[in-house]
């Protein structure tokens, strides 16, 4: 049973920083991608940022230049580094990952809500 625990969601105030991870427990064979997707308020699913195994990011246009994605296979983590947040990143944030055989694996969520 694979099973992705996300925490370091919170409340923060625009401009500010937050760190989110996720670990996973159980085994996949053969991780594609890793990565992060959130979903606010009254809104559809939207990609944040995403790694591959061979260490490719890929970032929404809306969060480029402002979070950094990164992964520890050996810990089995991906983390999110989000600086300069703003109101509009205010939202419920997935881990997510795809194996080798596309088969796809989310988190609970956690809650990011930033102030202005």
């Amino acid at each position: 049973q694979v099973q992705l625990v996300e925490s370091g969601g919170g409340l923060v105030q625009a401009g500010g920083s937050l760190n989110v991870s996720c670990v996973r427990f159980g085994s996949i064979s053969g991780i594609s991608v890793m990565g992060w997707y959130r979903q606010g308020p009254g809104k559809q699913r939207e990609l944040v940022a995403t790694t591959t195994s061979g260490g490719i990011t890929n970032y929404a246009d809306s969060v480029k230049g402002r979070f950094t994605i990164s992964r520890d296979n050996a810990k089995r983590t991906v983390h999110l580094q989000m600086n300069s947040l703003k109101p509009e990143d205010t939202s419920v944030y997935y881990c997510y990952v795809r194996s080798s055989y596309s088969v796809q694996y989310w988190g609970r969520g956690t809650q990011v809500t930033v102030t202005s």
